[in-house]
């Protein structure tokens, strides 16, 4: 029994293993329950009693021995994965693919930095809004639709709590803070309560306008939005003012510009009109002002807001909205710079 131990024992000494899946096969050889080292227990009933004391305690050594070889190959072979002495630095690197700015966060960028020119400032609010931040502080009446489950998400248990439906929010909750003048533009995320479709989402992006001043006329807001277009959309972009409704502004007009793919003649992007909406507008409703704080006989201002996916659409012509949300890497490297 103690030749076979010591006949074992010299086997395993002269172990080697070129990778782990050697060494773990060699394990299951020498050390699993149906390995030799534990077949030398098994046949250990079989040793006369006067030499039980030195055969055990050598197949307890061997079984040592065996753990010990066994995991000080494992641990040479995790210890050579960091060697780098096989490391060719003469290589050509990998191509890497490099990522590129999603189209709505660039035309946000754009939109912000023309209205800084003109001395806006970024203004942020909560998305988890109450409702008097939301409509009433806006002017919208009681039994307005937007009110309604149908149009606006409310947080359960808590029904004044809503997702914001627009970032005019924002503006109320900073002529709440501050008095005039106020010259902001407020860029977020808004929710409608919307089937989602190529030309509508759950939720989209807005970036809205305030500007609140003594003697601020309709003649100011005419000639910040020409300003906007031509920077937006170049410099022979024209601009037509419909007469709207908002409850939150008044007098309310929808802005037009003229369309850039027919030069105003009329094509099927425009539906032949000739021009394009792109955004709401109008002087600040005296009752706006008013619910904020701000003396709306000593200041007047006007308000403006659009969709940025809107402006996304016609500066890139994207056709289905959900492709903004999607994440599709085709679709974003589409958007690369030029180099």
């Amino acid at each position: 029994m103690i030749d076979k131990i010591n006949g074992l024992r010299a086997e395993i000494d002269g172990l080697t293993a070129k990778d782990m899946g050697e060494v773990e096969a060699l394990r299951i050889k020498y050390l699993s329950k149906k390995g030799l080292v534990s077949a030398l227990f098994a046949d250990f009933r079989n040793v006369p009693a006067e030499d039980k004391k030195t055969v055990g305690a050598a197949i307890n050594e061997l079984k040592e021995f065996a753990t010990a070889k066994i995991n000080g190959m494992r641990e040479a072979l995790e210890s050579s994965d960091g060697d780098d002495s096989g490391l060719d630095l003469t290589r050509t690197a990998p191509d890497v693919r490099l990522g590129t700015r999603h189209p709505l966060s660039l035309v946000r960028e754009e939109i912000v930095d023309i209205f800084r020119r003109l001395g806006f400032t970024i203004a942020e609010g909560p998305e988890i809004e109450d409702d008097w931040h939301v409509f009433s502080s806006l002017n919208f009446a009681l039994d307005h639709p937007a009110r309604d489950m149908q149009d606006t998400f409310f947080i359960r248990r808590q029904p004044d709590v809503v997702l914001r439906t627009h970032t005019s929010s924002v503006q109320t909750r900073v002529m709440e803070k501050q008095q005039p003048p106020i010259r902001i533009i407020c860029p977020g995320r808004v929710y409608r309560n919307e089937a989602i479709s190529a030309r509508a989402h759950c939720f989209f992006h807005q970036v809205e306008a305030l500007y609140v001043d003594k003697n601020v006329s309709f003649a100011d807001l005419r000639q910040t939005l020409l300003y906007f277009a031509r920077e937006m959309f170049g410099p022979d972009t024209q601009i037509r003012l419909r007469p709207s409704y908002f409850p939150f502004t008044e007098p309310s007009a929808e802005m037009d510009i003229s369309c850039d793919l027919c030069g105003g003649k009329g094509c099927s992007f425009c539906k032949g009109t000739g021009w394009v909406e792109i955004l709401g507008c109008g002087m600040v409703d005296p009752n706006v002002l008013e619910a904020c704080g701000i003396d709306s006989k000593e200041y007047s201002g006007f308000a403006l807001g659009m969709g940025i996916e809107r402006i996304t659409n016609l500066k890139y012509r994207v056709k289905d909205l959900r492709m903004f949300s999607e994440n599709d890497t085709r679709f974003l490297e589409e958007f690369k710079p030029a180099h």
